[in-house]
């Protein structure tokens, strides 16, 4: 995006990466910041990945110039799209953190070491007059270059009347250093344990909070690994057909309606329609699926996906980011920036957290000062030093954004597209599901399921009749003769005399025979005798197959039956959907005998017949009222009110038109399993999210108390510096390490 679009963009769902956020407090400071600016409708600030999507009416650099005010930087994510590009990105910020943690640890590490072993002068001792001052200019080299981003933060955050983990940390190490100059200033007035320089504790506890900081950002990178795939899947070129000749050009430049080659093993650039030529196609990574899809003339191919064997032709009918791939990355971002509602509990306490702190460290100074023995005033210091550091809410803050970054990419690589945090939480939740019958549970793609010749025809005579007859049709079961007939290499007639009688049937001439194809309401119609096959054409419609009557000359010759067949998964994803306790039922605009007998098929026992897409929305908020948590499955089209009434809609997709804006879930392929399946990765992930707050607040609530020398009284026991700044640093990498789980756990 250039500078010119930058500040033309308007009504734009813009995403900034947000620079200097060091903890959940940062998080609120930049939200207030952006929701400030007039024209912002929506602000996201995700911890996780340090981003903010923003939407409004508004000038991008109004956006920046109100982060950069409140303490922060902002730059416009426009360059991210490029999977290598990030990485170095984040390879460079990996690099510059495991660069100070180590300049921090080369000069703290040996000198806490000589100190334990009473290798270094005493303060007051000769030596020590020039040794100790050298140590403090040391020191306060090691604390611009290694904790120069955490004070920096700490005066931002303090002209804005804030506080934040940089406050925190800055006030712990930075007072270490001021206490340290005081002691070696005036070690000649102070004894016992008060002449004891705490200069290698600032150093060590930069080096722990640098190098868990790096340690997280490598570990937080894998959870955009299913962005970077996807991203990765659309190739840097095309080779597009102009003027007859075929030429390579960046994807960028290629146009609507252009034809495009692709060639075997090649990546398929943008949507489009196969032209001319065959394959199969692998599109495991846009749907889960992983067998390959076989594409012939007139077939769909979306861009990402992978030519397997043949060649083929293509017009491009999706460019840029209209492509299903584009569509499916733009959703998962978005959905990895939202917050589902258990992250509110979070965002709450970190606002008050840090304030909350800060008094703590204080009323603990003034406790030892005035309680503690002698030299109280080491021991004040100390405990209340110690408590700022290890009281940092990093973990806090990463608890939830991270759980949601990994199951949202997570989701994307089974073929599930989730396209809000809520919905994350809400599906493993879900008492009652409501599935639409066409294109859900059924194929949606009316076949020809029985033909029975009568008197002296054949079964290819009837399908012969049927196909001429309805040559030229539009209507489903006219598509479903006419390609079983195709199938069968029958070749159809020519007709004249054709008379269409609405909702009856079809009358036409061929080969100077009157042929009447149509429902029973035609042969009445006609006065042709149909009752003794009344049985037969009963069994047929109560199997859910709609039946046709052929007559000639007005005598009976044949009865077609046409049904849509459930998909050869339904009835095994509504038997785990029981299984897990869940009540299914069955809503579909079609007649109550065709309803029930899918119904029945698929195992489903509770069925809605006749509905209109309004009745289906009223259905849900009925339910609802009555105290269920109700998902609606459908084709997101007809069924939009009901998806939208829900509390989780699950759309069934195609993977090319994954943008349905009712839908809270997009299931790119149409396997009713998904259902099941996105459920279970729900439940796995709120219990990931539960497991990462638990630890972070029994983190904080312990490690608080320990830190301000509770069990010194009794044991005789008090943390030390140090040890909190490793602690805290290692909270946030186990936060981040668990929800890294969730990219390989077993889903039951």
């Amino acid at each position: 995006m250039s500078v010119d679009k930058q500040e033309n963009s308007r009504n734009e769902l813009l995403k900034l990466s947000i620079l200097g956020m060091n903890c959940a407090g940062c998080v609120g400071a930049v939200e207030g910041a952006l929701s400030g600016v007039e024209g912002v409708i929506d602000v996201s600030v995700n911890f996780a990945d340090h981003s903010a999507r923003v939407n409004g009416d508004v000038e991008t650099a109004l956006l920046i110039k109100a982060v950069q005010d409140a303490g922060f930087d902002a730059a416009v994510m426009e360059g991210l799209d490029d999977p290598e590009a990030q990485e170095v990105l984040e390879l460079q910020r990996y690099l510059t953190l495991l660069k100070k943690a180590v300049v921090a640890a080369v000069f703290g590490i040996p000198l806490m070491v000589l100190g334990h072993f009473s290798v270094l002068p005493d303060i007051d001792a000769l030596s020590g007059q020039w040794f100790w001052p050298f140590i403090a200019v040391m020191t306060l080299a090691v604390l611009y270059y290694s904790g120069g981003h955490f004070f920096s933060g700490a005066v931002k955050s303090l002209k804005l009347g804030q506080a934040n983990m940089d406050t925190l940390i800055a006030l712990g190490t930075g007072s270490a250093w001021l206490y340290s100059c005081v002691v070696i200033a005036y070690a000649n007035d102070l004894t016992g344990l008060a002449p004891h320089a705490y200069f290698e504790a600032s150093a060590v506890i930069l080096a722990f909070i640098n190098f868990g900081a790096a340690l997280e950002t490598k570990a937080r990178g894998k959870t955009s690994s299913a962005i970077r795939e996807l991203i990765g899947l659309q190739p840097r070129t095309a080779r597009v057909i102009r003027d007859g000749i075929e030429q390579d050009i960046a994807i960028e430049d290629v146009g609507l309606g252009e034809t495009l080659r692709v060639r075997p093993g090649e990546k398929i650039a943008v949507d489009g329609i196969l032209v001319a030529g065959h394959s199969t196609i692998d599109e495991a990574m846009l749907t889960g699926e992983p067998m390959p899809v076989e594409k012939t003339e007139g077939s769909s191919v979306v861009a990402g996906s992978m030519n397997q064997k043949g060649s083929f032709l293509f017009k491009a009918t999706r460019i840029g980011q209209d492509t299903a791939l584009a569509q499916i990355i733009n959703s998962v971002r978005t959905a990895q920036s939202s917050k589902p509602a258990i992250a509110k509990l979070a965002d709450k306490i970190s606002r008050v957290f840090v304030p909350l702190v800060l008094l703590i460290s204080v009323v603990t100074f003034l406790l030892w000062l005035a309680l503690g023995p002698d030299p109280s005033l080491a021991y004040a210091f100390v405990t209340s030093m110690t408590v700022l550091v290890i009281a940092c809410p990093c973990a806090l803050g990463l608890a939830t954004p991270i759980s949601v970054m990994v199951a949202v990419g997570r989701a994307a690589q089974m073929g599930i597209l989730i396209r809000h945090g809520d919905a994350l939480q809400s599906s493993g939740k879900l008492s009652c599901l409501m599935l639409d019958k066409t294109g859900t549970v059924t194929e949606g793609k009316p076949v020809v399921s029985n033909v029975i010749a009568l008197g002296d025809h054949d079964e290819t005579s009837i399908l012969r009749f049927a196909a001429s007859i309805e040559s030229g049709s539009e209507h489903p079961l006219a598509t479903a003769i006419l390609s079983a007939a195709e199938q069968q290499q029958i070749k159809r007639d020519k007709t004249s005399a054709f008379e269409a009688i609405t909702g009856h049937g079809i009358i036409a001439k061929i080969d100077k025979q009157t042929v009447y194809l149509g429902n029973q309401a035609l042969m009445d119609l006609k006065g042709i005798k149909f009752a003794q096959y009344k049985q037969q054409i009963e069994a047929l419609s109560a199997q859910g197959q709609t039946v046709m009557l052929l007559a000639i000359d007005n005598n009976m010759a044949g009865i077609i039956a046409v049904s849509d067949p459930i998909k050869k998964d339904s009835a095994s994803a509504v038997k785990q959907l029981i299984n897990q306790g869940v009540r299914i039922i069955m809503v579909t605009g079609d007649n109550e005998v065709t309803a029930h007998a899918i119904a029945k098929q698929a195992g489903i026992t509770e069925v809605r017949a006749g509905v209109l897409p309004e009745d289906k929305a009223a259905l849900a908020k009925q339910l609802q009222e009555s105290g269920e948590i109700v998902g609606m499955v459908g084709d997101g089209i007809n069924d939009a009110p009901a998806l939208a009434q829900a509390d989780v809609g699950f759309a069934i997709g195609s993977g090319t038109d994954v943008a349905i804006e009712s839908a809270d879930v997009v299931i790119l392929q149409g396997s009713l399993l998904k259902v099941p399946e996105a459920m279970a990765l729900s439940k796995a992930t709120v219990t990931n999210i539960k497991q990462n707050l638990l630890g972070a607040f029994f983190f904080n609530t312990l490690g608080i108390p320990i830190a301000a020398g509770v069990l010194y009284p009794v044991f005789g026991i008090l943390l030390s510096p140090m040890i909190a700044g490793a602690a805290m640093a290692m909270s946030s990498v186990t936060v981040v390490t668990n929800a890294n789980r969730l990219r390989w756990a077993k889903l039951k």
